[in-house]
């Protein structure tokens, strides 16, 4: 998800209570939400691929042992640097407000088509929610108005917990409502993707500010394709199926030699050659916009 998602889940969970662990824990939390995304800034730095890091160490169990630890790290030196007016902080509590911050980044993470690597370092699987659009306004809109609303309890002295626990629980119940519609997004392409192709792999695929809609992306052995799909219309086959033309040999030697295209298929879940302008060009089902870009894999047709 977006940084300004996973920094308003964090605010939401002090305001749920858990900034009374300790002094601190509120900017703790949502530090730490946002901790593990510090992938994408030190991939570079390192001689790595932000590609293939990204979502990697920082968003596994290998984060949720480090990062926590990181964050607290982070707010000591503040500390010290600037004391707070709240008093000393206790430093458990706010070990335990940095590790839910830290959670809470990779569970955002895992509902969306990009995927995240729970496990490393121990694993390089990817896992896939399927169930939001990375930026989910309806998602903002609903933290935004129980922060609010829990800051107005405050001023008024009633409880600041409740419109914030309000929120969480309407945000969790739009998750849930949103994996039901994938679910069934899946279920009512499959007998339509079977007419052309048996097909291998269908992911259904988020539609920003549409939320009750689906891109439905198939492939089956050698075809791709996409199916629409709404619970109000149903499931309709795109006629534009193509190959997916990964036995292309030019793939295969650009694979062998080509860094950029080996961190391509590593974090590609639904890779396809596209043949464009005489050229051929390595791509993703789940990002369209890639099939212009041409840094990726220009093979020239000799």
């Amino acid at each position: 998800m977006d940084n300004l998602t996973h920094s308003l889940v964090g605010a939401v969970l002090g305001r749920m209570g858990l900034k009374r662990l300790s002094p601190r824990a509120m900017p703790a939390l949502i530090i730490a939400a946002n901790l593990p995304d510090i992938d994408s800034w030190i991939a570079r730095p390192l001689g790595l691929s932000a590609r293939t890091f990204h979502r990697g160490f920082t968003h596994g169990v290998g984060g949720l042992l480090t990062m926590p630890l990181l964050a607290l790290a982070i707010i000591l030196i503040w500390e010290r640097l600037r004391p707070g007016k709240e008093g000393p902080v206790k430093v458990a509590g706010l070990l335990l407000a940095c590790f839910i911050g830290v959670l809470s980044h990779p569970a955002l993470d895992f509902l969306n088509t990009y995927g995240v690597r729970l496990l490393e370092p121990f694993s390089h699987r990817w896992f896939y929610g399927d169930t939001l659009f990375i930026v989910d306004p309806w998602i903002w809109i609903t933290l935004i108005l129980g922060l609010e609303f829990s800051w107005y309890a405050e001023r008024r002295g009633a409880n600041w917990t409740r419109p914030a626990v309000a929120a969480f629980g309407a945000v969790l119940a739009y998750i849930g409502l949103n994996a039901v519609i994938s679910a069934r997004a899946v279920a009512a392409s499959r007998p339509l993707i079977a007419r052309v192709e048996q097909p291998r792999m269908i992911v259904a695929g988020e539609v920003p500010l549409l939320f009750w809609h689906r891109q439905v992306m198939w492939r089956g052995s050698r075809l791709s394709g996409t199916v629409e799909y709404s619970p109000f219309s149903g499931a309709r086959l795109d006629p534009s199926i193509v190959p997916l033309d990964l036995d292309d040999p030019r793939l295969a030697a650009a694979a062998r030699s080509d860094a950029d295209v080996c961190n391509f298929l590593f974090w590609s879940r639904m890779p396809l050659v596209i043949q464009q302008g005489g050229k051929a060009y390595l791509s993703d089902q789940r990002f369209p916009a890639l099939r212009s870009v041409t840094f990726l894999l220009p093979l020239d047709k000799r």
